[in-house]
């Protein structure tokens, strides 16, 4: 009897053992089909952004030149010291199976000549075959000349501070306003509260386009089209999206915080300034980012309400100008986009485990 029950104990241990060895492969598995997932879309969602730097650092001889590189790259030449004149290199088979880089110093229909490039002193070497079938080797070349002409060109300097005078100006009056509204319906309770809130939501499925020509009519009337103004002033009345995402966040907050303030004390504003605010920081982070990124973008409202002030304009009115102009000169569309995409970038990487907190709390129920 004990023998029987020993047996049946070792079978049970191993049996388990080999469950959890099977459970282990399969969680290294998933990780691994995951991670290769993750892997596969990073790529293809950094592939047109690859594609635009590269293309930004090439010159128009190579945006048209056969056979060229997805890189910024120049075919190989050959100089020849004593008579300074440049020969083209190309990739040349040899008897022995392997190719040289060698530079055609003489064209023929049959037989061409070639130098080495490594030894001129070896003298011409004769090859037989048609030389416009070979292929040409590629030299890394990047033209950085593409940045400082489209900053010249499109007076980029004085665009981006209007970019940025704009968007800062918008971002401090949205989170004023945007997290007193927000505080106020995370925790006063008041009549028609709900219906308020209701009804401020609704307003994110109003088509902008229904509101552009009163709106346009009414900063005419006042004498504001030709300025910032309608492009900040109303950013310090709330928006519906911003107003949304705080609440959420607040709601979040402990009341029992409050009223420990109120007991000591503390006024509705000082509990806000104090407590929600300092406790608030990934959601005011991602609220100033997404204004940031609406302020970058925003090309319509600045073309109609900028388009007899160039000197006003930001880099979303000033790009289009500028693509215009130059649209048949790829690399110098791409250099002043990247340049103009920069900034946005920029913060956002230096902000994202603050960013990503804000936006995952707010859908969290309370």
């Amino acid at each position: 009897m004990a023998t029987t029950t020993i047996d049946s104990t070792t079978t049970s241990l191993e049996g388990r053992r080999t469950q959890k060895r099977a459970v282990n492969w399969r969680g290294i598995w998933g990780k691994v089909i995951a991670t290769t997932v993750a892997l596969i879309l990073l790529f293809l969602f950094l592939v047109p952004l690859a594609y635009m730097v590269l293309t930004s650092l090439k010159s128009m001889d190579q945006m048209t030149e056969p056979g060229a590189p997805i890189y910024p790259a120049v075919p190989e030449t050959w100089t020849d010291p004593e008579t300074e004149k440049v020969y083209p290199v190309y990739i040349v088979p040899m008897e022995n199976g392997r190719t040289e880089d060698l530079a055609l110093v003489k064209k023929g229909r049959k037989q061409s000549e070639f130098i080495d490039p490594k030894d001129p002193a070896a003298g011409p070497i004769q090859w037989e075959g048609s030389w416009r079938a070979l292929d040409r080797p590629w030299e890394w070349s990047p033209t950085w000349q593409n940045y400082v002409d489209a900053w010249t060109q499109i007076n980029f300097g004085r665009l981006f501070l209007n970019t940025v005078a704009i968007a800062a100006i918008g971002i401090v009056g949205t989170l004023l306003s945007c997290i007193v509204v927000a505080y106020g319906f995370s925790r006063f309770r008041f009549p028609g509260r709900n219906a308020l809130f209701t009804l401020l939501i609704a307003t994110i499925f109003l088509p902008s386009a229904v509101t552009i020509v009163p709106t346009f009519a009414f900063f005419n009337l006042i004498g504001w089209v030709g300025t910032w103004l309608p492009l900040t002033v109303p950013h310090f009345f709330a928006n519906a999206y911003n107003v949304f995402l705080l609440r959420q966040y607040f709601m979040t907050i402990p009341m029992e915080i409050d009223e420990a303030a109120a007991m000591d004390g503390a006024s509705p504003l000082r509990i806000l300034m104090s407590i929600i605010v300092p406790m608030s920081t990934p959601v005011i982070v991602a609220v100033a980012l997404f204004h940031l990124v609406f302020a970058w973008n925003d090309f319509f409202a600045p073309l109609i309400y900028l388009s007899t002030k160039p000197d006003l304009q930001p880099i979303a009115v000033g790009l289009s100008r500028f693509n215009g102009i130059y649209g048949t000169n790829p690399p110098l569309i791409q250099a002043a986009a990247l340049m103009a995409s920069l900034l946005p970038i920029i913060l956002f990487f230096m902000s994202q485990r603050v960013f990503m907190q804000g936006v995952v709390v707010t859908g969290v129920e309370k």
